[in-house]
């Protein structure tokens, strides 16, 4: 397997209709905003979550694509299995050990070598940073939350069934987004994945998860949610060649025919990429 010997920087467009991309915990499940503008927010971490079920669905757990933050994980568990065995007190990692724990955890595990991890609990693994980063994505547009009241024709339990009379019936709350397309910034340091041992056929994956994740993590809840666009600067050096930051603002996103009504669809849009000057870097869109 090829080492990666450049850096990669790049866009990733996906879109949400009549649907909840990333509902905030501790706000009741509502779509995450920026109070500010208006702007839809999808967190990295729910971006992973996605890009590790597509690894675990498509490559079943073996070893070299397990996934070590996985639903229900003791993590704790898994780093204590990593080899060599502890041998400081109590059962603690020596220097040495902790090194070999952390190439041993970072070969077994795909999210490990791609987006790294802390491994410093339990026995101790150390700490890897991973090669490969998402910003949050964003909105492009500012979106709308609605709130839906829904019915299930059953109840949970006896007594609730004893209260409404045999009517059993259970109100609920649903929320949802009509439409909003959403972008994401990401990046893939080569130096880094040297460290963690993630190679050009790891980064081949990790593109195919991007196109893919959405088509295997439907549900009522998040609506239909698309990938529509994956533009990929390929640097031609390990370091790059130019700021991540210019070949981003290179894209432009906005409507067609300068309509201003509310977007339902991704052919409200248009994308544009300004390939001027960019002979040092190759680029590639897809999706």
């Amino acid at each position: 397997m090829a080492d990666l010997e450049k850096r990669y920087d790049f866009i990733y467009l996906f879109d949400v209709k009549d649907g909840n991309p990333n509902g905030d915990p501790d706000a009741g499940n509502l779509p995450r905003i920026d109070a500010e503008t208006g702007n839809g927010l999808v967190t990295d971490v729910c971006l992973k979550r996605k890009v590790r079920n597509y690894i675990a669905l498509t490559k079943g757990l073996k070893d070299g694509y397990d996934i070590f933050v996985k639903e229900k994980a003791v993590l704790n568990n898994l780093i204590d299995a990593a080899e060599p065995k502890g041998s400081g007190e109590k059962g603690k990692r020596k220097n040495a050990e902790v090194e070999s724990a952390r190439q041993w955890m970072c070969k077994k595990y795909y999210d490990i070598r791609t987006f790294g991890a802390v491994m410093s609990t339990g026995t101790n693994a150390g700490q890897v940073r991973g090669p490969v980063q998402f910003t949050f994505a964003r909105s492009v547009e500012p979106v709308v939350s609605l709130e839906h009241s829904i019915t299930r024709m059953a109840v949970t339990t006896e007594e609730d069934a004893e209260k409404q009379g045999g009517d059993n019936r259970t109100m609920g709350r649903k929320f949802t987004i009509p439409y909003g397309l959403y972008c994401a910034h990401g990046f893939v340091s080569a130096p880094l994945a040297k460290q963690t041992g993630f190679t050009g056929e790891d980064l081949a994956l990790f593109w195919e998860a991007l196109q893919g994740m959405f088509e295997h993590d439907r549900s009522a809840a998040r609506g239909l949610m698309s990938a529509q666009r994956l533009i990929i600067f390929e640097h031609s050096s390990l370091m790059g060649n130019k700021p991540a930051q210019d070949l981003f603002n290179r894209v432009k996103v906005g409507r067609k025919n300068n309509d201003t009504g509310p977007a339902r669809d991704f052919s409200a849009y248009t994308v544009s990429l300004d390939e001027k000057e960019l002979t040092d870097l190759k680029t590639i869109v897809s999706v």
